[in-house]
């Protein structure tokens, strides 16, 4: 497989040149203009974090590459899809409401924000893939399956589950609507947590397939005869009465996120970006976040999400362990940060997986801007 390129900036500036500059340099010299966007809809994947963490992407970064993108012609629009978890962003008001209240409004980022998948995280489109073993037709938001052109910006970080969250995690697990998620993360069909059941029937009456019934102890009873898994009932419960029956292997889940990039990327021209500042610990979907892990490191672009999430995950690998973060530096390898901070997830299996079914390359030049 060819190797591929990734860009690269480092956050040193000089009188004259600010970190906006530097970004929209980056991302014209890793070649973003080659894509003809003149008219075209293109959806911004990005993550717009859970209230009250602080480690998410500021819009000004956004705002920059939504400008160039504006002035290249494109009908922008930033995007992400529902939450699995009940929180503030696992329907469309309430995660609209969190995008504005963290900065991603049209004043601040001169673009529109939609919700992928839709009010209760239903509206998706199923894309089928060549060579998938685990998902065979990802099920994606509608807005990016509709979308002609995919813009990613990404916040690289660790992550509880998939080890790190990069480019694919922003991809194949931010597109997913709440019945990919259901897929991404669980091997199962869903469960009723009785304790929670209220009976309302909001499951029994929005499932496709009958397989949900309220008894007259006013509790949700599910037929797996009939149940196909699709996580409609996990999505509309607003009770935690549906709920994941149990979790993916850390291993399984990155593989099947590669998949569903897969899907989102497929026939469409794309992009990528990574920012690697405030190196959470965690993902940015919980409502706080801890101390960088590691320095704030740079800025980072290419064609291929893979290479770019291998260099991004090689730089932070290499970066000192900032001190008030960990008490005990011998314990955290530098070529294991993100192995030490979450033991039980294997992050490579991701990335092998994605080289695998094509969707890029582990093999990469590295060109500093």
């Amino acid at each position: 497989m060819e190797i591929s390129k990734v860009y690269y900036s480092n956050l040193r500036c000089k009188p004259g040149l600010n970190l906006l500059k530097k970004l929209r340099n980056l991302v014209k010299a890793a070649g973003i203009e080659k894509i003809n966007f003149e008219g075209q809809y293109t959806a911004v994947k990005l993550h717009f974090g859970e209230p009250g963490n602080m480690a998410y992407i500021r819009p000004n970064y956004v705002s920059t590459v939504v400008d160039l993108l504006n002035s290249l012609g494109a009908k922008t629009f930033l995007t992400d899809s529902n939450t699995l978890y009940k929180g503030r962003r696992d329907n469309a008001v309430d995660h609209l409401r969190s995008a504005m209240i963290n900065g991603f409004n049209p004043i601040a980022v001169n673009a529109n924000v939609i919700i992928a998948d839709g009010l209760k995280g239903t509206n998706y489109a199923a894309i089928p893939i060549e060579g998938a073993k685990y998902c065979p037709a990802p099920k994606i938001g509608q807005a990016v399956a509709d979308a002609d052109i995919i813009v990613s910006i990404s916040h690289f970080k660790g992550h509880e589950q998939a080890g790190f969250g990069g480019a694919l995690k922003n991809l194949g697990m931010g597109c997913a609507s709440i019945a990919g998620k259901l897929e991404l993360h669980s091997s199962s069909q869903p469960k009723v947590n009785v304790d929670n059941c209220i009976g309302c029937k909001i499951c029994e009456k929005n499932c496709n397939h009958g397989a949900i019934t309220v008894g007259p102890d006013r509790k949700a009873v599910i037929d797996y005869s009939k149940c196909v898994g699709c996580g409609q009932c996990v999505a509309l419960c607003q009770y935690e009465g549906a709920v994941l029956a149990e979790w993916d292997t850390s291993e399984v889940l990155n593989c099947k996120i590669a998949e569903y990039t897969k899907a989102v990327l497929k026939g469409k021209p794309n992009f990528h970006i990574s920012l690697v500042m405030n190196v959470s610990p965690e993902c940015d979907c919980w409502g706080h976040n801890d101390l960088a892990v590691v320095p704030d490191l740079g800025m980072m672009a290419s064609f291929d999400p893979v290479a770019l999430d291998q260099a991004c995950a090689d730089l932070v690998n290499k970066a000192p362990v900032i001190n008030g973060w960990m008490h005990d530096h011998s314990h955290c390898h530098k070529e294991e940060v993100f192995k030490f901070l979450h033991p039980d997830t294997d992050w490579q299996s991701g990335l092998e997986y994605a080289q695998q079914i094509g969707l890029g390359s582990r093999e990469y030049e590295l060109i500093e801007v």
